[in-house]
């Protein structure tokens, strides 16, 4: 049951189905109101037309009464001869006395009308005349009107009583609204049938999208719609679907880039393991060559524990599944805490230290050290020793600026666009820093993301790196 109320439902139609309703409604009520229109304005202009008619004969009726006697011979002509409208019906008029005696009416109208039928005249001469419709046995239907009229010049009255037949009228009204309803019907059923072609010509660029969007594959994200040819209401559509295709290729290329940046990495460590454990196990060892085994393998575990660890952070920031734990917190003694855990790496290579600036940063403490300290991490591996690292600290304008400055050998211009990229290195980093894996930048890259801040790189070969970060929702200096 559920299952047929589905298929029937509104939200289960075709769009060109939807429309054809909704244009039918339309036309319905369009041609409703029109015909009802029509109806009541030829309806109300017969009654109308009926009414002046009648109330002109009782107009002509007082008129000839006034005449002094000798002139009364037109009262007889107009009240016993039958007159005919010329298109509906005919007229039928009677002169009663104040007693209600006929003093003259016209033929056949006793058998048809008889004075009872009609209503009672209005007592006063200037009031409009007493009128009513009057359906009789035999089906006809007759417009009756009663008045009062003076005799002469005296104060002598007589009853005047008219009808109008409006059969025939009435008749041609029934047959005029059946024609109204088969108008209508016919109106509907044309409206329906147009409706659905123009719908189904006007969704036809939908038909259009919809092949090209199933032509278009893994292999074929090349492919993209030519925005000239699509109406101006689809045009939106169109371009956000080439840009979501443009979006679908990059994020494959970088895939397709990722995947292979990960297998050579795992490979080299997990080969270097397999090597040592093979050589290892080639012949008998002692106690002390086991143990320079195993530490070198646990210098590969370390490794890839780093780059597992660094993965699932890069996994967790795209898939917003991390939530960040946000304080107020004073940026440059979380700054010295770094500084102080690089120190002696830092003394050990012979590289300077110094950091500048005060202020407040509303982030998550923890990724901001870890941030900071990726960044003074690649700043010491490219520092030769004598070397400087100066992080500067400034607040300005709702922001809190960090910048990591060195004066190493620098990168050339060709490879900044690429250095948040996973796994990207140069050349040069890779023989010198086979340790590295190329994820340090990429994850300040997330963290920064993830609070809505920017990062930018400025370098030039020989003439060191500098790395800025902006962290917004900056606060006052500290006390």
């Amino acid at each position: 049951m559920s299952v047929t109320r589905g298929l029937f439902s509104p939200r289960s139609w075709s769009i060109a189905g939807r429309l054809t309703v909704l244009y039918t409604a339309v036309i319905f009520v369009m041609l409703v109101l029109a015909m009802l229109f029509l109806f009541w304005s030829l309806k109300t202009n017969l009654e109308k037309e009926d009414r002046d008619s009648l109330a002109d004969e009782i107009t002509v009726l007082r008129l000839i009464l006034k005449e002094p006697p000798g002139k009364r011979i037109s009262l007889t002509q107009e009240v016993q001869w039958e007159q005919a409208t010329g298109r509906y019906g005919q007229f039928y008029k009677r002169v009663l006395s104040p007693g209600g005696r006929v003093i003259m009416q016209t033929a056949r109208m006793q058998a048809l009308l008889p004075a009872g039928m009609f209503p009672h005249p209005p007592t006063t001469l200037s009031s409009p005349p007493a009128q009513r419709y009057l359906r009789i046995a035999h089906g006809q239907i007759f417009l009756l009107m009663a008045a009062r009229a003076l005799v002469g010049d005296g104060p002598q009255t007589v009853d005047l009583q008219a009808a109008l037949d409006v059969t025939r009228e009435e008749a041609f009204i029934a047959r005029y609204r059946e024609e109204l309803l088969l108008v209508l019907l016919c109106g509907m059923l044309l409206s329906a049938a147009a409706g659905y072609a123009v719908a189904r010509r006007g969704l036809r660029p939908l038909q259009r999208i919809t092949a090209t969007v199933g032509d278009i594959t893994a292999s074929r994200l090349h492919a993209r719609m030519e925005l000239a040819r699509w109406p101006r209401e689809l045009r939106a559509l169109a371009q956000a679907f080439n840009g979501m295709l443009d979006r679908l290729g990059e994020s494959f290329t970088r895939l397709a880039q990722f995947s292979a940046d990960l297998a050579h990495e795992l490979r080299t460590p997990v080969n270097n393991l397999m090597g040592e454990a093979e050589v290892a196990l080639s012949k008998a060892r002692t106690a002390e060559e086991y143990r320079q085994v195993l530490e070198s393998s646990l210098e590969e575990y370390a490794r890839l524990a780093r780059t597992i660890d660094s993965l699932l952070f890069l996994a967790r920031a795209d898939n917003a599944e991390m939530h960040l734990r946000r304080s107020r917190f004073d940026a440059r003694r979380e700054l010295d805490a770094v500084i102080e855990y690089h120190d002696a790496v830092a003394q050990e290579q012979g590289v300077e230290m110094v950091c500048h600036g005060h202020a407040v940063l509303d982030a998550d403490q923890a990724l901001f050290r870890r941030a900071v300290s990726n960044l003074l991490s690649n700043a010491l591996q490219y520092t030769p020793r004598g070397g400087r690292v100066e992080v500067d600290l400034a607040a300005f304008a709702g922001r809190v600026a960090i910048s990591v400055r060195d004066s190493g050998c620098g990168i050339e211009s060709r490879h900044l666009p690429y250095l948040f990229q996973r796994f990207y290195r140069t050349d040069p980093a890779r023989s010198r820093h086979p340790d590295g894996v190329g994820l340090g930048l990429a994850i300040v890259k997330s963290i920064m993301d993830l609070h809505g801040g920017e990062i930018r790189i400025e370098s030039k070969a020989g003439s060191g790196t500098t790395v800025a970060l902006e962290f917004p929702q900056a606060g006052p200096p500290p006390a």
